[in-house]
């Protein structure tokens, strides 16, 4: 299973171009806060239930055997920050995110510096919105303005996709499908994944508030349990499910879903300050992992290194504010 069709020169000057623009920007921005994905909408707690009766051939790392894990999830925008203090109005079209981080997983994992956990990451569309890293190089270039006509001419499709997903209404993010996007592997098979709910959004009256999917989270598991189902696609061949093209849909018709566990995240509180630090101090890669479930594929590659600097950097900036505190107009704190 090849990591990608890129050259190792390329792929390692198109992820070193991708993280000089995200260093500069989370310094520019919010050089103690997520680069992306910085507004959530709750980190919440909840389990993942291994099924008991998965194929055979399915039976690999965290599905070994039945089990149930503890997890805390998370949920999100993925746009960045647009000043110190302000977050993007959930209002304004964006791409909505899920991530997964599951706890007490025993085994040996791709990075060190967790010892117990699997992290999932995925986006509410089957698709991602770039074929590979030197792609995702050319979206960061334009977005400071920095793309030539070449670059920006090749970035038609992808902003055709993230056309189509910034358009998607969503009412409540714990009512949505999500996807994975990029393949992965499970054990010596290929696959990618999604996290489907039990309860389907059902879009009411047109929102108003900027904060509203927080809200509806809020609202909604203060009275009822979240349920997802944990599904899996298998890879069939280049032509159906393509490992180096996650702009290419893996078909259900090509690929049945097949479940493999069951996410319940129990009726709770989430919006409280406590909560947000522990929200705030957590990272999620999809690099955080089991060897039997690493990540495939030119974006994920590049993913590695943009991934840990990032939060590298995140942290020790927040460190040091500590460590060294700064006079008060030193931050401009106030969104104000």
């Amino acid at each position: 299973m090849s990591q990608t069709n890129l050259s190792t020169t390329a792929q390692e000057a198109a992820t070193d171009t991708i993280l000089d623009i995200d260093l500069n920007v989370q310094a520019q921005k919010s050089p103690d806060l997520r680069k992306d994905h910085p507004k959530s909408h709750g980190l919440v707690w909840g389990e993942f239930k291994v099924e008991d009766n998965i194929p055979e051939s399915l039976k690999v790392g965290i599905f070994a055997q039945p089990k149930t894990y503890p997890l805390w999830m998370r949920l999100s925008n993925a746009s960045s920050v647009e000043k110190r203090g302000q977050f993007k109005s959930d209002l304004d079209p964006d791409v909505r995110a899920l991530a997964i981080k599951l706890l007490q997983v025993e085994g040996e994992k791709v990075l060190d510096d967790e010892q117990e956990t699997q992290d999932f990451l995925l986006i509410n569309h089957p698709i991602f919105f770039v074929r590979d890293a030197q792609g995702f190089a050319n979206l960061m270039k334009a977005s400071v303005g920095q793309a030539d006509e070449e670059e920006l001419r090749s970035l038609a499709s992808t902003f055709e996709v993230l056309k189509t997903i910034t358009s998607k209404q969503v009412a409540n993010p714990l009512l949505i499908q999500y996807w994975s996007t990029t393949p992965y592997q499970l054990g010596t098979q290929s696959i990618k994944f999604s996290v489907k709910p039990h309860d389907q959004d059902t879009p009411g009256a047109t929102p108003t508030s900027e904060t509203y999917l927080r809200e509806a989270v809020v609202e909604y598991l203060s009275e009822k349990d979240a349920v997802f189902d944990f599904l899996v696609q298998l890879y069939v061949n280049d032509e159906k499910t393509p490992i180096e093209d996650p702009m290419q849909e893996w078909k259900e018709q090509d690929s049945p879903f097949v479940k493999l566990a069951t996410i319940r995240i129990p009726a709770q509180k989430s919006d409280f300050k406590e909560r947000h630090r522990l929200d705030e101090g957590l990272s999620f890669m999809a690099w955080h992992t089991l060897l039997e479930h690493a990540p495939l594929g030119s974006v994920n590659l590049a993913r590695k290194k943009v991934y840990q600097e990032i939060v590298k950097a995140r942290r020790k900036y927040a460190q040091h504010r500590l460590e060294e505190p700064q006079v008060y107009n030193s931050f401009v704190d106030d969104p104000e």
